[in-house]
This record gives C-alpha cells, structure tokens and sequence, in this order.
C-alpha cells in the first residue's frame, strides 16, 4: 500500500489531530462533510486550499483507521 503523504500529524497543529498537509482541517471535518452527503466539488468550494486527492486520502485514513492495517503517514 502507497504512503498517505497528505495525511499529517504534528501536535502543534489541532492538537496532534491527523490533518490535511499540516493545515487546520482534520481528516475528521472532511469525513464528516462526505458522511453529510457533501459532494467533493462542494467541499473543494468551501475549502479552496484542498484538492480532490486530500478528500481520497482523508477517506482512505479513516478507512485503515476503521480496519487497523499499518499505513506509512508523513509526520510533519
């Protein structure tokens, strides 16, 4: 399985939360948003700075969260 580059984790930013490329918006925001029918174009709209592969890599954190399989994250 590749690496989720996008996917990091640093304490001083939202708490040691996994974010988005070290920004302020956690893969939780963004799996939220997809779990409340939002549509990526959409969430791409309320959040500029994101790109489609963020919205890929956030689902696919939360899925190897979900399964327990050992996925390489970039620590920032």
């Amino acid at each position: 399985m590749r690496t989720l580059d996008r996917i990091t984790i640093d304490p001083e930013v939202m708490g040691g939360r996994p974010c988005i490329r070290g920004k302020r918006i956690t893969v939780n925001i963004i799996v939220g948003l997809i779990a409340a029918k939002h549509e990526r174009e959409e969430i791409i709209r309320l959040y500029p700075f994101l790109e489609d592969e963020d919205i890929t890599q956030a689902l696919q954190y939360a899925a190897w969260r979900s399964n327990e399989e050992e996925v390489p994250i970039h620590r920032a």
